[in-house]
């Protein structure tokens, strides 16, 4: 991992820069959307899945969702305008994002300094206030206000590509 990956502090230093209101659950390590229900329970809002992608072309892709969306990997290629898409190994998850397999949020693009992933949000997800995410690792989650998390990409100059996966178009 490059020393200058950006830790759970330097996030929350971020948030707060830009007057992001935060709060942050610690809990156990949740792996799987599935786990944590109880966990999920406590904590108002859309709660996220997170896909690390590559497409056939090299590019980098995020997608952060509800949790309960589901995603046509096999289709969503041409909703995107990106080659066929595939999971992005765990090697190029950290060097880019700075997180390791179940741990994958959108609060990872803190450390994509290079600009290497694309980013789409889930139609569903933009319009759920507040949004749970990791803070960068999977044994807490953070909770902002949909306008909070907006500033976050914002500040990173992150223009995310809205999709409405129940459609399979881009919204914008």
């Amino acid at each position: 991992m490059k020393s200058t990956m950006k830790s759970r502090a330097d996030l929350f230093a971020l948030l707060d820069a830009h007057g992001v209101a935060h709060s942050t659950l610690d809990h156990p390590p949740v792996f799987r959307v599935e786990e944590g229900l109880e966990i999920k329970a406590a904590l108002p809002g859309g709660h996220t899945k997170n896909l690390f992608l590559k497409d056939a072309k090299g590019q980098l892709w995020l997608i952060s969702a509800l949790g309960e969306t589901a995603i046509d990997l096999k289709r969503l290629h041409t909703v995107i305008g990106s080659g066929r898409l595939s999971f992005g190994s765990a090697d190029l998850m950290v060097q880019t994002l700075g997180v390791t397999p179940g741990s994958v949020t959108a609060f990872g693009l803190i450390n994509d300094s290079e600009r290497r992933v694309r980013f789409v949000l889930d139609a569903a997800l933009a319009k759920a206030d507040p949004v749970n995410f990791h803070p960068l690792a999977n044994d807490a989650t953070t909770a902002v206000s949909q306008e909070g998390f907006r500033r976050f990409l914002a500040a990173l100059g992150v223009t995310p590509m809205i999709v409405d996966f129940a459609a399979m178009t881009v919204v914008h």
